[in-house]
């Protein structure tokens, strides 16, 4: 359920994390995947508290795409468990630590009582001014750029504040994030998995070896300082000194 606060977008950076890696950490030391899934929660929580500290206004979390729901039955089921036992773990840990939670994606495939669980945990939630949490759950860029162009399609000539409004409706939200100004994804791979399209046109990239669960707050840290030594030009020139 949506709230009836006004919005408020706490000042500092939107940094995206791509938390990839807990099945490959949990398979190297012969555990099951879903090992590794209990670990990585617990590891978002320490990022999720470390993130305001690092000039961190906005956190963007890839927890579940669209296209793991091609993943084996048990471990989606898994998944959702988990996913359950966080929100109502971590929705008083976000009150008392002014954090405001919101899921970005579908919602009508996901278990209803995991929807009853979100819509708890963004009501109680709703008045944080430290941090805006975001959760992507059933999450597919692609998909959320269809629908806003869906929605769109009478008007003749958008512009971009139209059209990123339209994208925050098809996630959920009331009024657009803001840009990404850095997006990070862990566990090796290099490359965005759908997450975030529009957003991260001018995003900074930083890709890690660390697999998720042995992603720390000194490792993002790491990342925010590399963000803060690259030059952002936005595609025009450096001016002249």
């Amino acid at each position: 359920m949506q709230s009836t606060l006004s919005i408020h977008r706490p000042a500092g950076l939107h940094v995206a994390l791509i938390m990839d890696g807990n099945g490959r950490w949990a398979n190297a030391r012969g555990w099951p995947r879903l090992a590794g899934h209990r670990e990585g929660a617990r590891t978002v929580r320490t990022i999720v508290e470390a993130a305001p500290g690092l000039g961190i206004g906005t956190l963007t979390l890839y927890a579940f795409s669209s296209d793991n729901w091609g993943r084996p039955s048990r471990e989606v089921a898994g998944l959702m468990r988990l996913f359950r036992s966080y929100l109502a773990a971590e929705a008083q840990r976000c009150v008392e630590n002014g954090v405001r939670m919101r899921i970005i994606g579908r919602r009508d495939r996901l278990p209803e009582v995991l929807v009853r669980q979100i819509d708890a945990a963004e009501g109680a939630t709703a008045h944080g001014r430290r941090l805006t949490l975001r959760i992507a759950l059933d999450y597919s860029a692609r998909d959320t750029l269809m629908r806003a162009a869906a929605t769109l399609s009478a008007t003749a000539e958008p512009t971009r504040e139209q059209f990123a409004a339209a994208m925050a409706g098809a996630m959920g939200e009331q009024v657009p994030a803001p840009d990404v100004d850095l997006l990070v994804r862990t566990g090796g791979e290099q490359r965005l998995s759908d997450f975030l399209l529009w957003e991260s046109a001018y995003a900074e990239l930083y890709f890690t070896p660390l697999a998720w669960p042995d992603f720390t707050p000194a490792a993002l840290g790491q990342a925010v300082d590399w963000f803060h030594g690259r030059e952002r030009r936005f595609g025009r020139l450096k001016e002249s000194a």
